[in-house]
């Protein structure tokens, strides 16, 4: 049985250059979903939502194999980032934070299966967000680039994207601060993780 691995078969949305923004468009994709504010880094909710995302992400891969004859490799783990100024992100200002945090899912995973994910994590467990669904985004024009090295480390290319970027290409925010977790904080050390940094834009 072939196992599709969406990195791959989405290269453009995984694949940016290390330290340069470029611009893609980004479709329509469905997620995961799960809501919270707060330093990540201290957040219970932060840590259950992040549970209650895999958990039910791995019920649905195993769903769909056993449903469907159709494996796949679970996407990583992304974020949505947003405060009242975006500058809180440049100056790690994490307790100003909202998030939410999401796992993409394959087109021929349904909301059937979401739901039956949802029931056999919570026969396990008896914390489930209240914000946790399925649903689908529809980023649209964004630009993006590699980030290796410490999540705490990406206020300087932030700051070239908001401070030099953005004004150079005459484009403003159109949504979340976006960020695509390619390594596991667990097995990797901070000066070797990669993070895709993405920003949804707009024309002035």
């Amino acid at each position: 049985m072939e196992k599709i691995d969406l990195k791959k078969s989405l290269r453009a949305l995984f694949n940016p250059p290390k330290g340069k923004f470029v611009e893609i468009i980004v479709p329509e994709l469905s997620f995961v979903k799960v809501d919270g504010a707060g330093d990540p880094n201290t957040s219970e909710a932060f840590q259950r939502a992040v549970q209650w995302l895999y958990g039910v992400s791995y019920a649905m891969k195993f769903a769909a194999k056993a449903q469907l004859g159709r494996d796949y490799v679970v996407p990583p783990l992304e974020g949505l980032w947003w405060s009242d100024d975006p500058g809180a992100f440049v100056r790690r200002e994490k307790d100003r934070w909202q998030w939410t945090l999401m796992i993409m899912v394959p087109d021929f995973v349904n909301r059937e299966m979401f739901d039956k994910a949802v029931e056999k994590t919570g026969a396990k467990r008896d914390d489930k967000p209240p914000t946790l669904r399925f649903e689908p985004y529809d980023e649209g024009r964004v630009l993006q680039a590699l980030h290796v090295g410490s999540y705490d480390d990406e206020g300087p290319l932030l700051k070239h994207l908001h401070g030099e970027v953005m004004p150079a290409l005459g484009v403003d925010f159109n949504g979340p601060h976006h960020e695509i977790y390619l390594g596991d904080p667990r097995k990797t050390e901070a000066a070797k993780l990669k993070t895709i940094l993405r920003q949804p834009i707009r024309k002035l």
